[in-house]
């Protein structure tokens, strides 16, 4: 039930409806939000944008590698990729990347998500062993000179290690965004909206709604808001 008609699903199983996993351990899901974005800042302020993400990653205990501007299907919107740390368990990171395509009064979102298992923290091992930890560790690219908090920033996460790294969730991760995205199609209704302007910033408590007219009146449906069946 998504503006997205159509995406390369190579690899994957459907497991339920808008959800998907291949045999590497990825989660691919496809979402439709009929609320304005709640992206703290609009996409041309991208500098703003970014780093109001970060800090709210930072903010709920995760650290954001990367956030970066682009299109899908010639529709502005954001990529984000997310680290979190494995809930319930005493190591480990879970690694999310995401596109985000706002409009005035909706969303479409596209998520791809793995989780490390087994032996959990190889891939920063090696690589602070081999940069040293005083490089290792850097300020946050989106900050003033320091970090937001939650998973701190670190070179181990750089797309440059992907390649010796080749299992590892976020590389997988960050492999299917890359693979996957030129694929997408958008419904071209949803293409046409108006674009998004910006959180809304109401003065005032929102009152609440009136009751709809006539009494008991079903919201009108549309007819885009469907799921197609990929390619």
């Amino acid at each position: 039930m998504t503006p997205i008609t159509g995406l390369d699903l190579t690899g994957f199983t459907e497991r339920e409806p808008g959800v998907w996993t291949d045999a590497a351990g990825l989660v691919l899901s496809v979402h439709f939000f009929p609320l304005v974005p709640d992206l703290p800042a609009p996409l041309h302020e991208f500098e703003h944008l970014r780093t109001a993400l970060a800090a709210g990653v930072g903010g709920r205990g995760g650290g954001l590698i990367e956030a970066v501007p682009g299109e899908v299907h010639g529709v502005p919107a954001v990529r984000q990729l997310i680290k979190i740390r494995l809930p319930g368990a005493p190591h480990g990171q879970a690694f999310l990347g995401s596109w985000t395509v706002p409009k005035a009064g909706c969303s479409t979102v596209l998520k791809v998500q793995a989780a490390e298992h087994g032996m959990t923290g190889v891939r920063e091992a090696m690589v602070m062993n081999e940069v040293g930890l005083d490089a290792y560790f850097r300020p946050h690219p989106y900050s003033a000179g320091g970090q937001f908090g939650g998973l701190p920033y670190h070179v181990g996460d750089d797309e440059q290690w992907d390649a010796r790294f080749p299992e590892h969730p976020l590389t997988l991760v960050r492999a299917a965004l890359h693979r996957i995205t030129p694929t997408i199609t958008l419904d071209e209704h949803f293409r046409q909206l108006p674009p998004f302007a910006g959180p809304v910033q109401p003065p005032h408590p929102t009152p609440p709604p009136p009751p709809p007219y006539p009494p008991h009146a079903a919201p009108p449906q549309r007819g885009w808001f469907r799921r197609g069946s990929g390619r």
